[in-house]
């Protein structure tokens, strides 16, 4: 491993911190995550999953998610089709149903295996609409966000030597030129 555990735990906080600052999430909005620890490592995707580097990784993020009340949700692997480690009561909040597998490193991943592990009452499910989220290690979270992800650059480009990509959703925009919309502020506005 290129880093320690500590300065790789305390660049997943800055960078969550930083992308809840940017994006502005409402309490109990959803910040998806999918981390490769095999990328964060210096490895290919895949080849080095290490449960103590998930924990590294997963408990900055976690603080982060915790310290502005947003739920946190974990994206497995594609040997589990990347399925979602979130906990139940955010799972029922948002009508998702609920699908039985427990993660593994080598089965879903070691960072959906770290958050099965820290979450009180962890549940899985198959598909999310994430309000923002974080993809480390070209893990490819797109499919959990909502329609409209605005990419988000962040200052920290990488965890350990994975990549680090950013995004927040926004509602869509429908009507046409004459129609009006709320800004960033939620005012009217004209366009």
């Amino acid at each position: 491993m290129t880093k320690e555990m500590t300065v790789i735990g305390e660049e997943a906080y800055r960078a969550a911190r930083e992308l809840l600052e940017v994006a502005g999430p409402e309490k109990g909005d959803i910040f998806v995550v999918g981390c490769s620890t095999s990328e964060v490592a210096g490895a290919g995707i895949g080849t080095f999953s290490s449960p103590e580097l998930a924990e590294a990784v997963f408990g900055g993020i976690y603080q982060a998610t915790q310290e502005a009340g947003v739920w946190l949700a974990a994206q497995c692997c594609e040997h589990l089709n990347r399925a979602i480690v979130l906990e139940k009561e955010a799972a029922v909040r948002y009508g998702c149903e609920i699908v039985n597998v427990v993660p593994q490193p080598k089965a879903g991943g070691s960072f959906a295996a770290a958050a099965y592990k820290a979450f009180e009452h962890p549940a899985v499910v198959e598909h999310i609409k994430a309000h923002l989220g974080m993809d480390i290690g070209d893990t490819l979270i797109g499919m959990h966000l909502r329609d409209v992800a605005v990419p988000v650059r962040l200052r920290i480009r990488e965890i350990g030597d994975a990549r680090l990509v950013c995004a927040r959703t926004r509602p869509k925009f429908i009507g046409g030129s004459r129609a009006i919309y709320e800004d960033e502020g939620n005012r009217p506005s004209s366009s």
